[in-house]
């Protein structure tokens, strides 16, 4: 788990391995009571971000249009 990287400055598949890390570890059922509540806390954060990228994915590819010639106009929207 990479602690000091701000999970907003993270690319959608490293939250998402971290996540996949975190889910792993909760499964397992051998950490502490303490450190299972703070990587459920993290956990939920990384799944907040994670929601947020696909949203704003999607909002992008709402606006992609094409003309009368099915050539793709530009988009608004940058990720």
């Amino acid at each position: 788990m990479v602690d000091d990287l701000d999970i907003n400055q993270m690319e959608f598949e490293q939250a998402m391995k971290e996540l996949e890390n975190i889910v792993k570890i909760l499964e397992e059922g051998k950490s502490s009571l303490k450190e299972s509540v703070d990587l459920y806390e993290r956990g939920a954060k990384l799944k907040k971000h994670c929601d947020n990228i696909l949203e704003s994915a999607q909002l992008r590819i709402n606006q992609i249009s094409f003309d009368k010639d099915g050539v793709m106009k530009q988009t608004e929207v940058d990720l």
